[in-house]
């Protein structure tokens, strides 16, 4: 069997750093709001390029909490991508607002300017621009229209952890960047954690009251407030998954290459696009056919696992059922809900199983 993912935590190299990050909180007596976590913000905001970092407890707490410190709430409208992750969608609801789902570009999947800025209304206070499978968003002309119409631009980077877009890194695109440190992420953690950042001085103060009960003084509460913080144990886990990430990104962008060259001019299979002025990190290496299917039943008989991001569309899920989107409202969401596949995939992939895993698409589509 080639596994769809390995973490990678049996390396003897980086379960020496966990471990010395496990003693570390544990010597410090510290669990909570600590040392620890203070020194992830300010290394992860320096990686970015940001002033600020404020760790939360994952990465739907992220988003929400960063709409709820713009103001965003009941009776606004958010922009999102049609094609995404249901917590790009649900970070609206619970804050009280309204989805409004845009179409994404047909070959990098993210979302597209065009579609955004005919879906601005008077009621639109901001857009979520999602960096889906490691792939940076076009963000400039989003961001110019966010200006223009005076919105918040949030960017989902939970798949993007290092990212470039035109020279500069997920984190520091738009006015806020939500991201989540789940263990399956470029940048993860041992459990669930996330993190905002952000340029914006009064804003990272206001997340940073509403991941601690609203509170900046133990016992006084400003603002109606949650639990959502990022613990040091995780933070300390974080610190030294974040001195390998680019190195780890750079083994994924290595392996996105042989997989483009060992796959290539497979008829009927669509390969991941790549804008020129992004450099992705591939999160996932996500190919698409229309007898997607039959090639993950193939793959699975010839012991390759996969698994499919997302077999049901956003608007089709009945979490949403009361937005009252119909089938075929967002067709390209769902021909991709219906097409996309993503193959094994992690830093530590062998070569030999990159060959082996073409060999039997090669095979179950020939």
């Amino acid at each position: 069997m080639i596994k769809f993912l390995d973490l990678g935590l049996s390396d003897p190299g980086l379960r020496a750093e966990l471990d010395a990050a496990w003693a570390r909180v544990a010597d410090s007596g510290w669990v909570i709001l600590g040392p620890e976590l203070e020194a992830f913000e300010a290394e992860f905001a320096a990686y970015c390029g940001v002033g600020h970092a404020v760790g939360v407890g994952n990465g739907l707490d992220a988003l929400v909490l960063a709409l709820r410190a713009a103001g965003i709430g009941a009776g606004d409208e958010v922009i999102v991508p049609s094609h995404t992750f249901a917590a790009t969608w649900l970070a609206v609801a619970q804050a009280g607002a309204t989805v409004v789902p845009v179409e994404p570009d047909k070959r990098t999947y993210v979302i597209d300017a065009g579609a955004v800025e005919a879906a601005i209304t008077p009621r639109t206070k901001a857009i979520i621009p999602v960096s889906l499978y490691g792939h940076p968003v076009d963000m400039d002309p989003i961001l110019a229209l966010a200006d223009k119409h005076g919105l918040f631009m949030l960017e989902d980077a939970a798949q993007s952890q290092g990212a470039r877009y035109r020279g500069r890194r997920t984190g520091s695109l738009a006015h806020a960047t939500a991201f989540s440190f789940y263990p399956t992420k470029n940048l993860g953690a041992l459990g669930d954690a996330g993190c905002v950042t952000t340029d914006d001085a009064a804003l990272a103060e206001r997340l940073r009251m509403l991941r601690n009960y609203g509170s900046r003084e133990k016992y006084r509460h400003e603002i109606a407030g949650v639990n959502s913080r990022l613990d040091e144990l995780q933070a300390a886990f974080l610190r030294a998954r974040l001195a390998r990430l680019d190195a780890s990104n750079a083994a994924r962008q290595a392996l996105a290459a042989d997989y483009g060259r060992a796959l290539a001019d497979i008829p009927g299979l669509t390969l991941p696009a790549q804008a020129n002025w992004a450099e992705p990190v591939h999160h996932l290496y996500v190919v698409r056919t229309q007898a997607r299917d039959a090639l993950q039943a193939k793959l699975k008989a010839a012991g390759v696992e996969t698994l499919i991001h997302y077999p049901i569309a956003c608007h089709r899920q009945a979490a949403f059922a009361d937005l009252g989107f119909k089938a075929g409202r967002f067709p390209l969401a769902e021909r991709l809900a219906d097409e996309v596949l993503s193959l094994p995939f992690w830093p530590g992939l062998p070569a030999a199983d990159v060959e082996a895993v073409a060999a039997a698409v090669r095979e179950a589509i020939g």
